[in-house]
């Protein structure tokens, strides 16, 4: 089946997603955009993924939990997981190795976790836009090591993606696939960066307001919605 998938989407727990983005809104917007699929990526944290992930299915929508993780180097990259056991895990990673900088809500907005019926269930006191105290190869490899999808995010962006911080990709990151931001095409890119021809490409929407979700997307052709699936159809 052909399917269209929005792999980067925040919610109202990312200090810069609007507080609109609560797990109802974000579902009936992607259905109404003909999306099959979406990924849940909030800044260094999975805890707002499995409450959409739930809703998700109650409703047909195959939602992926995940982050947009920061490396130590400023670079924005996507994890996915296939379990909430591995979901957990990654958390925990997070927890050891995000700084102890406090969030001011007045200056960098609010971050909390609700459930279905947008009640607060948490807060996260640290800033989650902070850049971890890892690098982005041991991240790869811890995400990879829970059998995640590892994925470096809006390259084509001047700030926080892996072309503005390192200049390059490192031959030795494995990744499924590289993000490109709304601003660009697979095409236009690789008129400026040829030498990334090798590489597969998805594109996202980064969505922080209800509005942005689905206004750009990856068609994928895959044979179900399984997570090994999905993993293959972005690598193809």
């Amino acid at each position: 089946m052909e399917i269209r998938a929005d792999l980067h989407i925040h919610t109202v727990l990312s200090p810069c997603g609007d507080l609109d983005m609560s797990p109802a809104n974000i579902i009936g917007m992607a259905l109404q955009k003909g999306l099959s699929l979406i990924g849940i990526s909030d800044h260094n944290s999975t805890r707002q993924a499995p409450v959409i992930q739930q809703l998700g299915e109650q409703q047909g929508l195959r939602v992926l939990c995940g982050t947009e993780v920061n490396t130590a180097e400023e670079v924005h990259a996507l994890a996915y997981f296939p379990t909430l056991e591995r979901i957990t895990a990654f958390q925990h990673f997070l927890d050891l190795h995000l700084p102890n900088i406090k969030n001011n809500p007045d200056k960098f907005g609010y971050q909390v976790v609700v459930d279905a019926e947008e009640q607060i269930t948490y807060e996260e006191e640290r800033l989650l836009i902070t850049a971890l105290d890892v690098d982005i190869n041991t991240i790869e490899r811890t995400v990879h090591a829970l059998d995640g999808i590892f994925i470096p995010a809006h390259i084509d962006k001047s700030r926080f993606s892996i072309l503005s911080q390192l200049g390059f990709v490192p031959k030795d990151l494995k990744c499924e696939a590289l993000e490109l931001s709304p601003h660009t095409t697979r095409e236009q890119f690789l008129q400026q960066n040829a030498y990334l021809s090798g590489y597969k490409f998805i594109r996202s929407s980064d969505a922080h307001y209800v509005d942005d979700i689905g206004k750009v997307f990856t068609s994928l052709s895959l044979p179900d919605l399984s997570f090994d699936s999905i993993r293959v159809a972005i690598t193809r």
